[in-house]
């Protein structure tokens, strides 16, 4: 796991301890910020679910304004936080260890350019996760999410679906605001 491009090109990313997070991969990763890149420079990012934090230092590493990170667990907050100062983009970050809905319930009405949504497969936490970014109203009129999951998972969204692209048995859709809500296939 390393950070693709930008900034920080190259530099090793540290993994979660255990078997609970499952990183993007590289390819994927790669993947996603050519069909984004337009849209990351000077962007306010969200990387819920952040587990080792690498989208969001992707996204830093290639010109973002600021990234937020959050997760629950310990562990991972701790990884997040030594990836962001080994890739020395600590100064445009801040880690949040909590979980996602009272994080979001914080939010600033509207901050968000770019938000990455990785939770664990399944659909249940990443329909939850759309559906509180949408209640909060937490991304900006011209913001976009990605949302990684598997390509079995069925789920939900009252976000319009822009594109879906599929990498093996991982889905990766993108969603902007907009109103007839998408349950992919």
């Amino acid at each position: 796991m390393r950070v693709v491009s930008g900034s920080a090109r190259g530099k090793q990313l540290l993994p979660v301890p255990g078997m609970d997070t499952r990183p993007t991969t590289d390819r994927v990763k790669e993947s996603i910020f050519n069909i984004i890149q337009m849209r990351v420079r000077g962007a306010r990012v969200l990387d819920l679910f952040a587990g080792t934090g690498q989208m969001g230092i992707e996204a830093l590493s290639r010109g973002a304004a600021r990234a937020d990170f959050v997760d629950a667990d310990r562990k991972a907050a701790d990884i997040v936080r030594k990836n962001l100062a080994g890739a020395r983009v600590a100064d445009r970050a801040q880690v949040h260890q909590t979980d996602f809905k009272k994080y979001l319930a914080g939010c600033p009405r509207q901050g968000f350019d770019l938000v990455f949504l990785d939770p664990p497969y399944g659909g249940k936490l990443l329909q939850s996760a759309l559906f509180e970014i949408q209640r909060f109203d937490i991304l900006s009129p011209d913001g976009i999410i990605v949302c990684e999951s598997a390509v079995v998972d069925k789920w939900e969204s009252p976000f319009a679906c822009g594109r879906e692209y599929r990498y093996g048995a991982i889905r990766v859709t993108v969603l902007a605001a907009g109103t007839p809500p998408k349950t992919p296939e």
